[in-house]
């Protein structure tokens, strides 16, 4: 069953400064019952936008939003639905709990909100802090916990009403790298336990790989991609979700007589094969920093810029043509900085040099 469903869903602001702006651009998206759901993309994609017109808390310019089969908001008939008739849980990147109420209050806040019994509202306060690991600390204040705790009670406060919907933006971007990774444990676990659908806003690729059943990446208000993490990664639809997965490197190559020449590299070609679909004489060459060799001899030839150990792996810099591109290995190869050596590419995906998109347009959005 399809639990979220937004129907040419268009959101659009007017700023002194940048005019009208269209932040969320004919979405169309349908996220089923149980399922972890993530909105993936840049500062200014418009990911927190859509969620905050789930949410209720923006109403839309056009289209429509479902929950299940009850309309929420349906432009053309101006009707919407506010956020607390939504039944909805919500967690913000900015923890957002009470500083004056104790920990059991600031979770029971939205019961008391809704008239519960007191009988109710500790039973419920007291099932959310046991599965959010907060039992124990119910007389404490949050200026006496650690963020993570305080992120806890975010979590704590969204599913003590027992919402079908959780909706996520950027919750575990305010912890340290290792409480993010224990927190998205957690949050794997709570959707086991309760089956929430939960609809999940990062910017963060590897949180949303770790977490999602499916996720979308956005860029200017339009959805790039919609797929499974492995699809996504593995099958990007365009320069943009590939740059947005991972460290990646582009190299603008020139095409000619079936070669295939990097953008400054005085006539010498790199070994790959040209797609027999693809007709143009320019092309972005896409590659992961671990799926190139460096070779003593042979592949095309360079010099190592600099050399990284990064724990795990090494990291060398070299240029091809003009443009430097990033290489890691899980081996000592032996270079040092300085050192001539070859450089062959394994895997390789290709994409027209047309779908370079305006940069400047991408940083005006962050302001806006």
């Amino acid at each position: 069953m399809d639990h979220v469903i937004l129907k040419n869903v268009t959101k659009t602001f007017v700023t002194k400064a940048f005019g009208k702006v269209t932040a969320v651009n004919n979405v169309n998206l349908n996220i089923k019952e149980g399922e972890c759901f993530s909105f993936l993309g840049p500062s200014g994609c418009g990911k927190t936008t859509t969620l905050r017109l789930i949410a209720g808390f923006e109403d839309l310019s056009s289209g429509e939003i479902w929950l299940g089969d009850q309309p929420v908001s349906i432009k053309n008939k101006n009707f919407y639905l506010p956020p607390e008739k939504r039944g909805l849980g919500m967690v913000f990147q900015a923890f957002a709990v009470w500083p004056h109420l104790n920990v059991f209050e600031n979770v029971a806040f939205p019961l008391r909100i809704l008239k519960k019994e007191k009988s109710v509202v500790l039973d419920k306060v007291k099932q959310a802090l046991k599965h959010t690991n907060l039992s124990g600390l119910e007389e404490k204040f949050p200026a006496e916990l650690s963020g993570g705790q305080q992120q806890r009670i975010a979590l704590a406060r969204a599913i003590v009403t027992n919402p079908k919907v959780l909706l996520l933006d950027e919750p575990l971007s305010n912890l340290d790298p290792k409480l993010r990774e224990i927190m998205r444990f957690e949050i794997k676990d709570l959707q086991k336990k309760f089956n929430f659908t939960i609809v999940y806003v990062t910017h963060d690729q590897t949180e949303a790989m770790a977490l999602s059943d499916r996720m979308l990446v956005m860029d200017m208000g339009v959805i790039q991609q919609i797929d499974t993490p492995t699809n996504m990664y593995n099958n990007p639809r365009n320069k943009f979700v590939y740059g947005f997965l991972g460290l990646s490197n582009f190299l603008k190559v020139n095409l000619s007589d079936g070669k295939v020449y990097p953008v400054g590299s005085d006539g010498v070609s790199i070994d790959c094969t040209i797609p027999v679909d693809f007709s143009e004489d320019q092309a972005i060459l896409a590659s992961r920093p671990n799926e190139i060799d460096l070779l003593p001899e042979g592949g095309y030839p360079a010099r190592i810029k600099s050399r990284l150990f990064l724990s795990d792996y090494i990291e060398y810099r070299v240029d091809v043509g003009q443009t430097e591109i990033r290489i890691q290995s899980y081996e000592d190869k032996g270079f040092k900085d300085g050192d001539l050596c070859g450089v062959k590419f394994n895997r390789l995906k290709w994409y027209s040099a047309k779908e370079e998109i305006s940069e400047a347009e991408r940083e005006r959005r962050k302001v806006i």
